[in-house]
């Protein structure tokens, strides 16, 4: 069990990464990239919180180790995916989990990103200015997320019963 579980983490830590150099779109001053918000949801919904979190940081890592990112992949990834899993875990809804995403990365995250740009990346931004633009990619990929992780679960199901 302990190899199927790491073999996931890689094929979701390689589908955040591969999703977000192939798939974003204009979100205000920013891009937003939904791929990661969706990997976000269905590993907190999969394999939990605590897994979830180690996607979205590894996600981060290769993202800026090849260019393809930013240090606001941190906050806006990790802060998603825990409260996506604690909202899973808790109530064991998808939607719930959903929403956790939205909160943890459109609402948490883009305040957090104020002080850790100014500190980390040198910039002076104030404290809405990443709002629109983490709203708009969590929104978007927690909706993919909900899609992609309600048909797996299905799919799931009814191989259990053939």
């Amino acid at each position: 069990m302990k190899t199927h579980k790491l073999v996931l983490i890689a094929m979701f830590v390689a589908i955040g990464v591969a999703g977000s150099a192939f798939v974003s779109f204009p979100a205000g001053i920013a891009r937003a990239y939904p791929v990661q918000h969706a990997v976000n949801v269905i590993s907190a919904i999969l394999l939990g919180p605590g897994p979830a979190v180690l996607i979205a940081f590894l996600t981060g890592v290769v993202r800026v180790l090849t260019g393809t990112g930013s240090l606001l992949a941190f906050p806006g990834g990790m802060i998603g995916a825990i409260l996506a899993g604690v909202m899973y875990a808790k109530f064991g809804k998808i939607w719930l989990s959903a929403l956790g995403e939205v909160i943890g990365t459109g609402i948490i995250a883009s305040l957090v990103a104020v002080p850790y740009a100014r500190i980390l990346m040198g910039t002076e931004f104030v404290a809405l200015f990443f709002l629109p633009a983490f709203l708009v990619s969590s929104l978007s990929g927690a909706i993919l997320g909900t899609i992609l992780v309600s048909k797996l679960i299905k799919i799931n199901e009814k191989h259990l019963f053939d």
